[in-house]
Parts: structure tokens; C-alpha cells; sequence
């Protein structure tokens, strides 16, 4: 009897370790990108096979990470389920399809996000892929920038008037912005950062900024997604 309660116990406790684990990070990172700037690049890009992304940013992940700028990976081991979002896939379709090549119903890009982000989240499933929906949606960065005259049309913009128009959406709070090149050469508007507390909701003060975000002006390229037919 006293060897299974011990037993039981290490079980247990090894629950809870990974439980800590999993939670053990200071802030998200939540990443949306630009995919002008995707496909233009010199590996290009492919649309997903369900539906074409739409001229706006769409989202790239939901990523715990540590006040240091390090960052927890791959946590668990908990295969991905698309029984366990089945709720959000219509969502997930429309705003955070993968851009990479070949063309895909983008369950692996989904699976890698859960894999590598989501099992150290502290959520599980359905959470962690509904609270990046969530706030995506009360959030529109394009239309903020939009606001501001910062359009893709292929100009020169300032990175601190882009992040400070951003951020009249964001409660004030600045995002970290990251820059990649085109095919060209040329620096380009690519990524957004906006960091959220670790309830998965609530937005904070970006404890670090990417290490390779961008200074200067960079430009907003223009992305026609009638022009780029699935390869």
C-alpha cells in the first residue's frame, strides 16, 4: 500500500513540475505579420489551400518569453488536436494561415506553434489558440496604421510614427517592430510585436523588444493578393 501511495505521489508530482514548466515564462510576445513582405522575399510564398490572405496583418504567433529575451520552447509533449479547436479552425483559416511553401491547409504551421509555444503557455488547446483569435480581433493594427496615412503603397515610413500608431489601438502601449528584406534588398515593414501578460489577455508594457527590430524608415510594401495564385 505505502509503495503505491508513493508512487502516486512521484506521478503527481511530475504533473505539477510539468504544469510549472509549462507555465514558467514573464510575458507573450503576440507576432503578426505583414505578408507583403513574406512574399516578397526571395523564397516567395505560397497561400494556403483554404482561402487567400487578406490585404492586413495576419497573425504569426501567441510566444511566451522571459523579461531577459530568452525564451521557453517545446515544453510538453502534447500532439496537436484540430478536434480540440475545431470551434476556431474557420478563424484560424482566415487570419494565421501559413504563407510557406508548398501550399498547405496549414495544420503543420499550427501544429508547430503548439508544439514549440503553445505546450509552455499554460493554456491548453483551445485556449491558447482562442486567446491569439481573441486578440487579434480586438486589435486592428491595420486599420490603426491606416488611420494614420501609413498604407502599403510601396513608401518610406518613420519605424517611431508606425509603432506610435500602433499603439493609439494598444492602450498606449508601444509594440516592437521588425524589419526583413525583399528580394531587392530593400528594409521592409515585416513584423509587429505586441506583448501581453501571461492571462493571455491583458496588454503590458514590452518588458524587451526583438533583438533585430528596426530603426529608421522602412518601407510598406504593397501586397495584391489577386495577383499571387497558389503554388
Amino acid at each position: 500500500m505505502a509503495s503505491k501511495t508513493v508512487a502516486a505521489l512521484v506521478v503527481w508530482s511530475m504533473i505539477c513540475g510539468a504544469v510549472v514548466k509549462a507555465q514558467d515564462f514573464d510575458f507573450f510576445y503576440f507576432v503578426q505579420q505583414w505578408p507583403g513582405s513574406y512574399c516578397d522575399t526571395r523564397q516567395g510564398c505560397c497561400f494556403p489551400l483554404s482561402s487567400s490572405p487578406k490585404p492586413v496583418f495576419g497573425i504569426h504567433g501567441l510566444w511566451p518569453n522571459f523579461n531577459d529575451g530568452s525564451y521557453p520552447a517545446s515544453c510538453g509533449n502534447e500532439p496537436y488536436n484540430p478536434q480540440e479547436v475545431a470551434d476556431v479552425l474557420q478563424k484560424m483559416d482566415d487570419d494565421w494561415g501559413s504563407l510557406a511553401c508548398p501550399s498547405s491547409d496549414s495544420q503543420s504551421f499550427w501544429n508547430h506553434e503548439w508544439s514549440k509555444h503553445g505546450t509552455c503557455s499554460g493554456l491548453n488547446q483551445h485556449d491558447y489558440f482562442q486567446s491569439a483569435i481573441n486578440i487579434y480581433g480586438n486589435y486592428d493594427i491595420t486599420g490603426a496604421l491606416a488611420e494614420a496615412g501609413i498604407v502599403p503603397d510601396g513608401s518610406q515610413y518613420q519605424i517611431e510614427d508606425i509603432r506610435k500608431a500602433i499603439g493609439s489601438v494598444l492602450n498606449g502601449h508601444l509594440p516592437g517592430v521588425d524589419c526583413n528584406k525583399d528580394g531587392q534588398g530593400n528594409k521592409q515593414l515585416y513584423q509587429v510585436y505586441i506583448c501581453v501578460a501571461t492571462d493571455g489577455s491583458t496588454l503590458i508594457e514590452c518588458p524587451i523588444f526583438p533583438n533585430n527590430e528596426c530603426k529608421g524608415s522602412v518601407e510598406f510594401p504593397i501586397f495584391d493578393p489577386s495577383s499571387k495564385s497558389v503554388q
